[in-house]
Protein backbone atom coordinates (compact mmCIF):
# COMPACT_ATOMS: atom_id res chain seq x y z
CA UNK A 1 0.00 0.00 0.00
CA UNK A 2 1.34 3.42 -1.00
CA UNK A 3 2.17 5.71 1.91
CA UNK A 4 0.36 9.01 2.14
CA UNK A 5 2.63 12.00 1.60
CA UNK A 6 1.94 14.75 4.12
CA UNK A 7 3.44 18.23 3.69
CA UNK A 8 4.37 20.19 6.80
CA UNK A 9 6.15 23.42 7.63
CA UNK A 10 9.14 22.58 9.80
CA UNK A 11 11.17 19.47 10.45
CA UNK A 12 10.45 16.22 12.31
CA UNK A 13 9.65 17.08 15.91
CA UNK A 14 7.75 20.25 15.01
CA UNK A 15 4.15 20.85 16.06
CA UNK A 16 3.07 20.36 12.44
CA UNK A 17 4.77 16.96 12.54
CA UNK A 18 2.80 16.05 15.66
CA UNK A 19 -0.48 16.96 13.97
CA UNK A 20 0.45 14.84 10.94
CA UNK A 21 1.09 11.80 13.14
CA UNK A 22 -2.09 12.27 15.15
CA UNK A 23 -4.25 12.66 12.04
CA UNK A 24 -2.75 10.11 9.68
CA UNK A 25 -0.79 7.71 11.91
CA UNK A 26 2.91 6.88 11.77
CA UNK A 27 2.85 5.01 8.45
CA UNK A 28 3.19 8.16 6.35
CA UNK A 29 5.89 9.98 4.43
CA UNK A 30 6.61 13.44 5.79
CA UNK A 31 7.57 16.15 3.30
CA UNK A 32 9.05 18.99 5.33
CA UNK A 33 9.32 22.51 3.96
CA UNK A 34 10.74 25.76 5.29
CA UNK A 35 7.75 27.92 4.39
CA UNK A 36 3.97 27.75 4.25
CA UNK A 37 3.84 28.73 0.54
CA UNK A 38 5.99 25.68 -0.22
CA UNK A 39 3.52 23.49 1.69
CA UNK A 40 0.63 24.92 -0.33
CA UNK A 41 2.47 24.45 -3.64
CA UNK A 42 3.27 20.82 -2.86
CA UNK A 43 -0.42 20.08 -2.41
CA UNK A 44 -1.40 21.93 -5.59
CA UNK A 45 1.18 20.09 -7.71
CA UNK A 46 0.30 16.70 -6.25
CA UNK A 47 3.71 16.21 -4.67
CA UNK A 48 1.88 15.86 -1.36
CA UNK A 49 -1.50 14.21 -0.79
CA UNK A 50 -2.37 16.58 2.04
CA UNK A 51 -0.87 19.61 3.72
CA UNK A 52 -0.98 20.75 7.34
CA UNK A 53 -0.99 24.43 8.18
CA UNK A 54 -1.34 26.36 11.43
CA UNK A 55 -4.05 28.99 11.08
CA UNK A 56 -4.49 30.54 14.54
CA UNK A 57 -3.30 30.39 18.12
CA UNK A 58 -5.41 30.94 21.22
CA UNK A 59 -2.91 33.51 22.50
CA UNK A 60 -1.26 35.12 19.48
CA UNK A 61 -4.31 35.10 17.22
CA UNK A 62 -4.62 34.47 13.49
CA UNK A 63 -1.77 33.73 11.10
CA UNK A 64 -2.92 36.22 8.45
CA UNK A 65 -0.78 35.19 5.44
CA UNK A 66 -2.07 31.62 5.61
CA UNK A 67 -5.63 32.72 4.90
CA UNK A 68 -4.41 34.27 1.67
CA UNK A 69 -2.44 31.13 0.75
CA UNK A 70 -5.48 28.88 1.10
CA UNK A 71 -7.53 31.20 -1.08
CA UNK A 72 -4.84 31.93 -3.69
CA UNK A 73 -3.90 28.29 -4.22
CA UNK A 74 -7.57 27.20 -4.34
CA UNK A 75 -7.10 24.67 -1.54
CA UNK A 76 -9.87 22.95 0.40
CA UNK A 77 -10.03 22.41 4.15
CA UNK A 78 -10.88 18.77 4.86
CA UNK A 79 -10.47 18.87 8.65
CA UNK A 80 -9.13 20.81 11.62
CA UNK A 81 -7.09 19.87 14.67
CA UNK A 82 -6.54 21.72 17.96
CA UNK A 83 -3.14 20.90 19.42
CA UNK A 84 -2.27 21.84 23.02
CA UNK A 85 1.04 23.67 22.86
CA UNK A 86 3.66 22.89 25.47
CA UNK A 87 6.97 24.74 25.12
CA UNK A 88 10.04 22.98 26.52
CA UNK A 89 13.32 24.76 27.27
CA UNK A 90 16.08 22.41 26.09
CA UNK A 91 19.78 22.27 25.45
CA UNK A 92 22.63 19.78 25.06
CA UNK A 93 22.81 17.40 28.05
CA UNK A 94 24.67 18.39 31.20
CA UNK A 95 23.90 22.12 31.22
CA UNK A 96 21.91 24.23 33.65
CA UNK A 97 19.89 27.35 32.99
CA UNK A 98 22.82 29.45 34.28
CA UNK A 99 24.97 28.05 31.45
CA UNK A 100 22.59 29.26 28.78
CA UNK A 101 23.27 32.68 27.23
CA UNK A 102 21.01 32.47 24.17
CA UNK A 103 17.72 30.83 23.27
CA UNK A 104 16.46 30.39 19.71
CA UNK A 105 13.00 29.56 18.46
CA UNK A 106 10.12 30.61 16.26
CA UNK A 107 8.96 34.19 17.03
CA UNK A 108 5.56 32.96 18.23
CA UNK A 109 7.15 30.50 20.64
CA UNK A 110 9.36 33.24 22.06
CA UNK A 111 6.33 35.50 22.41
CA UNK A 112 4.40 32.83 24.30
CA UNK A 113 7.24 32.41 26.83
CA UNK A 114 7.99 36.07 27.62
CA UNK A 115 7.21 35.77 31.33
CA UNK A 116 9.69 32.91 31.76
CA UNK A 117 12.55 34.81 30.14
CA UNK A 118 11.75 37.96 32.09
CA UNK A 119 12.94 35.94 35.10
CA UNK A 120 16.22 35.12 33.30
CA UNK A 121 17.42 38.40 31.77
CA UNK A 122 20.90 36.99 31.08
CA UNK A 123 19.44 34.89 28.22
CA UNK A 124 19.29 36.62 24.83
CA UNK A 125 16.29 35.79 22.64
CA UNK A 126 16.90 35.11 18.96
CA UNK A 127 14.17 34.47 16.40
CA UNK A 128 14.48 31.51 14.05
CA UNK A 129 12.34 29.82 11.41
CA UNK A 130 11.09 26.81 13.34
CA UNK A 131 11.07 25.29 16.83
CA UNK A 132 12.32 21.78 16.07
CA UNK A 133 14.91 22.86 13.50
CA UNK A 134 16.65 24.89 16.21
CA UNK A 135 16.95 21.78 18.39
CA UNK A 136 18.30 19.87 15.39
CA UNK A 137 20.89 22.55 14.58
CA UNK A 138 22.07 22.85 18.18
CA UNK A 139 22.60 19.09 18.33
CA UNK A 140 24.29 18.96 14.91
CA UNK A 141 26.63 21.83 15.78
CA UNK A 142 27.24 20.69 19.39
CA UNK A 143 26.43 24.24 20.48
CA UNK A 144 26.97 24.77 24.20
CA UNK A 145 25.31 27.72 25.90
CA UNK A 146 22.50 27.83 23.33
CA UNK A 147 19.00 26.56 24.06
CA UNK A 148 15.88 25.90 22.02
CA UNK A 149 12.18 26.17 22.71
CA UNK A 150 10.58 23.14 21.13
CA UNK A 151 8.40 20.12 21.83
CA UNK A 152 9.27 17.15 24.00
CA UNK A 153 9.17 15.03 20.83
CA UNK A 154 11.90 17.22 19.32
CA UNK A 155 14.02 16.76 22.45
CA UNK A 156 13.80 12.98 22.02
CA UNK A 157 14.55 13.03 18.31
CA UNK A 158 17.61 15.26 18.57
CA UNK A 159 19.04 14.11 21.90
CA UNK A 160 18.37 17.33 23.81
CA UNK A 161 17.82 17.62 27.55
CA UNK A 162 14.78 19.51 28.85
CA UNK A 163 15.96 22.04 31.43
CA UNK A 164 12.52 23.56 32.14
CA UNK A 165 9.15 22.12 31.17
CA UNK A 166 6.02 23.89 29.92
CA UNK A 167 7.44 27.39 30.10
CA UNK A 168 4.60 29.01 28.13
CA UNK A 169 3.06 31.92 30.01
CA UNK A 170 -0.51 30.71 29.56
CA UNK A 171 -0.78 26.99 30.15
CA UNK A 172 -4.11 26.57 28.35
CA UNK A 173 -2.53 27.31 24.98
CA UNK A 174 -3.83 25.77 21.76
CA UNK A 175 -3.00 26.14 18.09
CA UNK A 176 -5.61 25.37 15.47
CA UNK A 177 -4.27 23.50 12.46
CA UNK A 178 -6.11 22.79 9.23
CA UNK A 179 -5.71 19.81 6.92
CA UNK A 180 -5.60 20.87 3.28
CA UNK A 181 -6.22 19.06 0.01
CA UNK A 182 -6.31 20.03 -3.65
CA UNK A 183 -9.67 18.54 -4.64
CA UNK A 184 -12.93 20.28 -3.71
CA UNK A 185 -14.78 18.48 -0.94
CA UNK A 186 -17.96 16.59 -1.68
CA UNK A 187 -21.02 17.96 0.16
CA UNK A 188 -21.97 15.92 3.21
CA UNK A 189 -24.84 16.46 5.62
CA UNK A 190 -22.79 14.90 8.45
CA UNK A 191 -20.63 18.02 8.85
CA UNK A 192 -21.34 20.87 11.27
CA UNK A 193 -18.71 23.49 10.42
CA UNK A 194 -17.82 25.43 7.30
CA UNK A 195 -15.00 27.78 6.34
CA UNK A 196 -16.10 30.40 3.85
CA UNK A 197 -14.88 33.52 2.10
CA UNK A 198 -17.51 36.22 1.68
CA UNK A 199 -16.83 39.24 -0.52
CA UNK A 200 -19.34 41.87 0.57
CA UNK A 201 -20.67 44.41 -1.86
CA UNK A 202 -19.77 47.97 -0.95
CA UNK A 203 -22.96 48.95 0.86
CA UNK A 204 -23.66 50.90 4.04
CA UNK A 205 -23.96 48.61 7.06
CA UNK A 206 -23.32 45.52 4.91
CA UNK A 207 -21.24 43.65 7.46
CA UNK A 208 -23.65 44.37 10.31
CA UNK A 209 -26.57 43.11 8.23
CA UNK A 210 -24.64 39.99 7.25
CA UNK A 211 -23.84 39.16 10.88
CA UNK A 212 -27.47 39.73 11.85
CA UNK A 213 -28.61 37.27 9.17
CA UNK A 214 -26.21 34.62 10.44
CA UNK A 215 -27.35 35.11 14.04
CA UNK A 216 -31.04 35.13 13.11
CA UNK A 217 -30.58 31.73 11.45
CA UNK A 218 -29.07 30.41 14.71
CA UNK A 219 -25.67 29.76 13.18
CA UNK A 220 -22.61 30.37 15.32
CA UNK A 221 -19.91 32.57 13.83
CA UNK A 222 -16.79 31.07 15.39
CA UNK A 223 -14.23 33.10 13.45
CA UNK A 224 -14.17 36.16 11.20
CA UNK A 225 -11.05 37.56 9.56
CA UNK A 226 -10.97 40.45 7.08
CA UNK A 227 -8.56 40.86 4.17
CA UNK A 228 -8.48 43.66 1.58
CA UNK A 229 -9.64 42.94 -1.98
CA UNK A 230 -6.47 43.93 -3.83
CA UNK A 231 -8.11 44.75 -7.15
CA UNK A 232 -10.82 46.86 -5.43
CA UNK A 233 -9.33 49.48 -3.07
CA UNK A 234 -11.21 49.94 0.24
CA UNK A 235 -13.29 46.81 -0.27
CA UNK A 236 -12.84 43.77 1.93
CA UNK A 237 -13.46 40.06 1.90
CA UNK A 238 -14.12 38.12 5.07
CA UNK A 239 -13.04 34.62 5.98
CA UNK A 240 -15.86 33.34 8.15
CA UNK A 241 -16.12 30.04 10.03
CA UNK A 242 -19.69 28.92 10.67
CA UNK A 243 -20.83 26.24 13.12
CA UNK A 244 -24.35 24.90 12.70
CA UNK A 245 -26.67 22.12 13.83
CA UNK A 246 -28.82 21.85 10.73
CA UNK A 247 -27.10 21.44 7.36
CA UNK A 248 -30.17 22.57 5.40
CA UNK A 249 -30.42 25.78 7.40
CA UNK A 250 -26.72 26.43 6.77
CA UNK A 251 -27.09 25.90 2.99
CA UNK A 252 -30.13 28.17 2.90
CA UNK A 253 -28.14 30.82 4.78
CA UNK A 254 -25.35 30.62 2.20
CA UNK A 255 -27.92 31.15 -0.57
CA UNK A 256 -29.31 34.18 1.27
CA UNK A 257 -25.83 35.65 1.63
CA UNK A 258 -25.13 35.17 -2.08
CA UNK A 259 -28.44 36.77 -3.00
CA UNK A 260 -28.20 39.80 -0.72
CA UNK A 261 -24.56 40.51 0.09
CA UNK A 262 -22.03 39.21 -2.45
CA UNK A 263 -19.95 36.25 -3.51
CA UNK A 264 -19.49 33.22 -1.24
CA UNK A 265 -16.67 30.73 -1.66
CA UNK A 266 -16.91 27.49 0.34
CA UNK A 267 -13.37 26.63 1.38
CA UNK A 268 -14.26 23.61 3.48
CA UNK A 269 -17.07 21.73 5.21
CA UNK A 270 -16.04 19.41 8.04
CA UNK A 271 -16.69 18.36 11.63
CA UNK A 272 -15.84 20.84 14.36
CA UNK A 273 -13.07 19.46 16.59
CA UNK A 274 -13.28 22.08 19.31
Amino acid sequence: MTQLKIAIQGVPGSFHHQVALRNFGEDIEILDFDTFPSVAKSVVTGEADFGIMAIENSIAGAIFPNYDLIDRFELSIRDEYYLPIGHQFMALPGQTIEDITEVRSHPMALLQCKAFFAQHPHIRLKEDTDTASVARDIAAGNLKGVAAIASSIAAGIYGMEIIASDIQTIKNNFTRFIILQKEPLKPSTSVNKASTKVTIQNQKGGLAKLLTLIADNEIDLSKIQSIPVIEKPWEYAFFIDLVFENYTVYKNTIEEIQLNFGDVKIIGEYLSRK
